[in-house]
């Protein structure tokens, strides 16, 4: 409810108007300081904590209850309401509750209607995650997933006690990271949507999940949940990221680690496609814990030069396929020549010796360190891990 109430607090701030907050039998949730124009039904609503029969029956006939956004209704002086700007608050195209102003002294501008509006989808998200929690206050739910997640040793008792996991259940995690889109509320809050959408339809496997500013990370009992409904539910596209299962929730830090190490390393190689286990990273399960400094001098000069980019590109996979000439020629569709050719401007430029296996090992490692840091960014996806 806090967060309702911070919510409802800060729109009426910035609307300049008091308002209030029903749920969709009209009961009231939350409302504002009311320091405008009020009415004995405004007055009656706070006190009793629900509006009239007999004005529910008549806001209804105004349309309030089909109305896809904001609409005006008349007052009714034989009610003593005054006239009002009602915003229906809807998630997933059902009807949540409506955000109420009285309009009146002065009425309220379109512009504002139209602020209201905008926000009445954030108001619609907090109400249906109220609804979600179990025995637990959503917004105490999210500090303790938070806490759980960052290895607090009660997260998970408090969780568990609550009734929002299983006690004997293993834990798994997943982290969907955004591939393009850069981190916002708009973005944060359509990956909330997606992820209770996908809660409501997982809810066998007792779900947690958590949005933060550049991930969004999910929580199931037992086995991860299927990555394309996953990617299906939420509103851009993602690199998703597989932690180990755990064999019990008080142990998901562990797993949310390697599924955020996991997210982003998908997200940073193409060629690991949409999603990326971590047990099944190979090599970049091992490099995402060095730091990327640490590559091969010789090839500093060259990750700092575009002209240089088909020289590495070719490197990468003359390496990528165990240094045979003839599986990289028909990879790159190259003439045998030249590929030895630009093998042998690699070793001049970059000082080395490709018949040296420790050379050709730092080479290689030093080649995908630079891909994780974003300093190697090829054209084609030919690699393997």
């Amino acid at each position: 409810m806090a967060d309702l109430q911070r919510i409802v607090d800060e729109l009426a701030a910035r609307l300049g108007r008091p308002l209030l907050l029903e749920d969709r039998v009209q009961r009231v949730v939350a409302y504002s300081e009311q320091n405008g124009a009020m009415d004995d039904i405004r007055r009656d609503s706070i006190l009793r904590r629900h509006t009239t029969p007999e004005v529910r029956q008549w806001l209804r006939a105004a349309g309030v209850h089909d109305s896809p956004g904001a609409l005006r209704t008349p007052g009714a002086p034989h009610l003593g309401l005054l006239p009002r700007v009602c915003v229906p608050v809807r998630h997933s195209d059902g009807l949540l509750g409506f955000l109420w102003f009285i309009d009146a002294e002065p009425a309220m501008s379109d512009e504002r209607i139209a602020e209201a509006a905008a926000a009445a989808p954030a108001v619609g998200l907090a109400l249906f995650h109220e609804s979600l929690a179990v025995g637990l206050a959503s917004h105490r739910e999210l500090e303790a997933v938070n806490g759980l997640l960052l290895g607090e040793p009660d997260a998970a008792r408090q969780l568990i006690e609550a009734g929002a996991f299983p006690q004997a259940q293993p834990v798994t995690v997943q982290v969907a990271r955004p591939r393009d889109a850069e981190p916002d509320d708009a973005l944060r809050l359509a990956l909330e949507q997606g992820l209770l959408a996908v809660r409501r339809r997982l809810s066998g496997h007792h779900p947690l999940h958590l949005v933060r500013y550049d991930h969004a990370v999910l929580l199931t009992a037992g086995p991860p949940v299927s990555a394309d409904e996953l990617h299906a539910a939420l509103p851009v596209p993602v690199a998703i990221g597989i932690g180990r299962a755990r064999p019990e929730l008080a142990q998901a830090a562990g797993s949310y680690r390697e599924a955020r190490h996991a997210a982003e390393v998908t997200a940073r190689v193409p060629g690991l496609g949409r999603t990326a286990e971590w047990a099944r990273l190979g090599v970049y399960r091992m490099l995402t814990q060095l730091p990327d400094q640490e590559l091969h001098p010789g090839l500093e000069g060259l990750l700092g030069d575009v002209q240089y980019l088909p020289l590495l590109e070719t490197l990468e996979t003359y390496l990528d396929l165990a240094g045979s000439a003839v599986a990289t020629s028909r990879a790159l569709r190259l003439h045998r020549t030249s590929l030895y050719y630009r093998l042998q401007r690699v070793e001049e430029l970059a000082r080395t010796d490709l018949k040296d296996g420790g050379e050709r090992l730092a080479l290689h490692l030093s080649l995908k360190l630079a891909r994780l840091s974003g300093r190697y960014l090829p054209r084609d996806s030919h690699i393997s891990s």
